[in-house]
């Protein structure tokens, strides 16, 4: 038996069968709209209060206050951009039309409205109405403005009803919209060529992460949605593109936190001819000019454990070694210690890990416990152990390390480049290495991409490759709590399943 509809209003259902029965379409089909509130409300803030002009304008939006005075009142409604005042008079729009504004709608309903612009005695831009039509009857009641909207899993499940609740939320997104504009811009006016590449994947790779398993029916066998685009990518850089960058979904089956969330986006670039040098710069000069365009400053103003802190993206940011920031911020110099040293340390921190431990581990577990959370100043780390990655080129001159950075801001990591791996026989090396980890029960290593290796087998330029998720950008950029605050729709779990 299928579950009853509880939660529509009776009063809203009754208002719309009474709206019916007098030949009114509650939903028609369009309505031709010419301004936006807050464009009225900018270009007439001129005029002086009871001042009238000749202009006509048509708005259309959602109805978030009303005020009935007998036969006249006030409505507010509100659209993309803000919201704008309505002046009824039942001697303007005749009783029908009157009636139906003024007795048959609500808070929350869509009408669309025509008139003339004045000031009223308060100051106020208004649009004296001179026809009106209710677009949208709407049958749930809105919540309460300082109640229900402020629950947050009900605004990240019903992000419809938070948007246009919470107007903070949607300039959120606006935001959004304009970094990722700012990002393609910044890479197309350098020449890059943005391209796709595939969700779904027959093996996945290019991170260190447990991907999401599917089915293929048409060929019965297992599909993964994509972890990184990475390996995609570096085929067309073998076969001949220099300069390319994908903004994309990726999928890990992983961690659900303020930082993390299983299908996020990011933009990957790869450059021919270049070293990790070049991802360093690109790096730093998109996230300050994606700062500009949303704040009008490099600076920010964030919260980080309870205190608030000026975050300044201006370029140049700092660079320091991993071994460097180990010995800055833990006090510890590891560069000369032994892997039995190391084990030592990581043994009396109490630091878990769940492989074999090695001289690269040691420092990159040291450096994950003890600095990361005290990177607060965007800076890049660079030169990371070799047993962090399989796809990056030995750092030519340490054997030990890698030629990697990550940034870091607020204790989070923001980026991930490389001086990308070209050596095929080397990269099959550690593919097989990782494979070898993967079927020992390594949930995070690579599995064997044997096309990857045949395809730079032909041969890769020498190559930078930079990669930064692009939600954990606006977090920083737009002053935001958490990931999923940047997120349209988040991934969350069902509302019936949070009290199993």
């Amino acid at each position: 038996m299928a579950n009853k509809t509880t939660y529509l209003d009776e009063n809203k259902l009754r208002k719309l069968q009474e709206i019916k029965d007098v030949g009114i379409n509650p939903y028609p089909y369009s309505y031709h709209q010419t301004h936006h509130a807050t464009e009225i409300n900018q270009k007439y803030a001129y005029l002086k209060p009871e001042e009238h002009t000749k202009e006509i304008v048509s708005v259309a939006g959602r109805i978030m206050l009303k005020r009935i005075m007998g036969k006249a009142g006030f409505l507010h409604i509100q659209d993309q951009t803000g919201r704008v005042q309505l002046y009824l008079a039942q001697d303007k729009l005749g009783e029908v039309t009157y009636s139906t504004l003024a007795k048959k709608t609500d808070v929350g309903d869509i009408i669309g409205a025509e008139g003339k612009i004045f000031k009223t005695k308060l100051g106020e831009v208004t649009i004296e109405v001179n026809s009106a039509e209710l677009l949208c009857k709407s049958l749930i009641m809105l919540p309460e403005k300082y109640h229900g909207l402020k629950d947050i899993e009900l605004r990240y499940r019903q992000r419809y009803v938070d948007l246009f609740m919470n107007p903070e939320t949607k300039e959120v997104f606006i935001n959004r919209s304009k970094i990722i504009q700012t990002i393609r811009e910044f890479f197309n006016q350098k020449s890059f060529l943005e391209v796709e590449t595939p969700s779904l994947q027959t093996i996945y790779g290019g991170a260190n992460a447990k991907p999401f398993v599917t089915h293929i029916n048409a060929w019965d066998m297992k599909m993964y949605l994509s972890i990184s685009p990475e390996l995609f990518l570096k085929r067309l850089l073998v076969g001949g593109f220099e300069k390319v960058y994908t903004i994309c979904k990726n999928f890990r089956n992983e961690d659900v936190d303020p930082s993390h969330n299983p299908e996020f986006t990011m933009l990957e670039i790869y450059q021919t001819y270049v070293d990790y040098n070049q991802m360093i710069e690109y790096l730093e000069q998109v996230y300050e000019k994606a700062c500009l365009a949303v704040n009008g400053s490099t600076k920010v103003k964030l919260k980080y454990r309870g205190e608030e802190v000026i975050i300044d993206f201006k370029t140049p940011w700092k660079r320091m070694t991993m071994m460097e920031a180990i010995h800055k911020y833990a006090d510890i110099d590891v560069s000369k210690m032994t892997e039995k040293h190391l084990l030592n340390l990581v043994e009396e921190h109490k630091i878990e890990y769940d492989q074999e431990f090695s001289w690269g581990l040691g420092v990159q577990l040291l450096f994950e416990e003890l600095v990361e959370d005290k990177l607060i100043q965007p800076i890049h780390i660079t030169d990371h152990p070799k047993e962090t990655t399989p796809l990056c080129k030995p750092h030519r001159k340490d054997s030990r390390l890698i030629e990697r950075f990550e940034s870091f801001c607020l204790g989070m990591e923001l980026s991930n480049g490389y001086s990308e791996l070209n050596d095929p026989i080397l990269q099959k090396q550690l593919l097989e290495q990782q494979a070898q980890e993967l079927r020992a029960g390594a949930e995070e290593a690579h599995p064997m991409d044997e096309d990857f290796v045949k395809a730079i087998e032909y041969g890769m330029a020498p190559t930078g490759g930079l990669g930064f998720g692009i939600d954990r950008m606006v977090v920083l950029l737009t002053g935001q709590d958490a990931i999923r605050d940047v997120i349209l729709f988040p991934t969350v779990k069902p509302a019936n399943e949070e009290n199993k």
